[in-house]
């Protein structure tokens, strides 16, 4: 898969291709249809897949703080991991800044669709907006599509249980902690990954050492105390894992994920770790002192014991 940012980049490489375009977060079985369509249209114009991804989503890009703006369910690399897993040929990583927010919705099609990458297909929910406030929409697509000589085509729609999947009902779901029900709308479980940095080593202090990972964006999705499974190279362990913001020992506002691998010492700094997420034990809490935070930290770590059938 070639991932690019800017469209003459493409031009040197191909003439032509077929599309779509989105934020694809979580690149969820909603995505995944999409995507199957998109390869069968790219086969049947013998043409390479496209998907336009839209980074920063624009909902962060306009955000006066981190709560006015949906949480990430994936950042960047994960989606881009998840695309060529599907075997997508190309990501255009399409900025979304100051700029394209002003782009008229007719230039928008003119240099970026047709000028920058040629499409011959276009594949987009007939909800899209783009364009400068969000003028452009389905019904100009269509009109430009036949004045251009490319088709636009209407996304699938994935359903379960009367539910349309979507970034956002998986968002509600991990906000319930119904992780079942999570893993079967992204087809695979939960997870956040992340390079284990070094802290203020209080796990340590604490007795519960951690391996510290920075979430990496503007709102997380998930608060509290969990019961996970950490996947390194070759191996998944439990962990008691807190993500939030550490209300007892810091006000940074920076979130963190902490998470204590049950009976485990090795050094991890650098490395990149999976934390899957399986069940909810807690919510975060802001507790008197260390103390208290020690005696809920073991109470935790016996729980996720017990949940994993692991013995001391």
């Amino acid at each position: 898969m070639i991932i690019f940012e800017e469209t003459n980049r493409f031009s040197q490489l191909q003439e032509s291709c077929v599309a779509t375009i989105g934020k694809f977060d979580g690149v969820h079985l909603g995505h995944q249809l999409i995507l199957d369509q998109l390869k069968q249209k790219a086969e049947q114009f013998d043409l390479p897949s496209l998907v336009i991804l839209i980074e920063p989503h624009p909902e962060e890009f306009f955000a006066q703080d981190a709560d006015s703006c949906p949480a990430r369910l994936t950042i960047l690399q994960e989606k881009i991991e998840l695309l060529e897993s599907f075997g997508i040929d190309f990501v255009f990583q399409l900025k979304f800044d100051q700029q394209l927010s002003e782009l008229s919705a007719e230039d928008y099609i003119a240099d970026i669709l047709v000028g920058g990458l040629g499409v011959k297909s276009f594949i987009v929910g007939n909800d899209f907006r783009f364009g400068h406030q969000r003028k452009g929409n389905f019904d100009l697509l269509s009109e430009a599509g036949k004045q251009f000589g490319f088709e636009v085509v209407e996304t699938a729609a994935y359903e379960r249980n009367g539910h349309r999947i979507s970034s956002t009902y998986i968002r509600e779901q991990l906000a319930k902690a119904d992780f079942t029900l999570v893993e079967q709308l992204l087809g695979r479980p939960y997870s956040i990954k992340g390079e284990v940095v070094r802290g203020k080593q209080l796990g340590t202090d604490l007795g519960f050492p951690t391996c510290n990972i920075k979430p990496q964006r503007l709102r997380i999705p998930l608060h509290g105390v969990y019961a996970c499974e950490v996947r390194l190279v070759d191996q998944y362990r439990p962990a008691a894992v807190n993500i939030g913001y550490r209300p007892t020992v810091t006000e940074s506002g920076e979130a963190l994920l902490e998470a204590h691998i049950l009976d485990f010492n090795e050094d991890l700094y650098g490395k990149t770790i999976e934390v899957i997420f399986r069940q909810k034990i807690r919510e975060e809490t802001k507790f008197s002192g260390l103390e208290e935070l020690k005696r809920h930290i073991s109470a935790d770590v016996e729980q996720v014991r017990k949940l994993f059938g692991v013995t001391s």
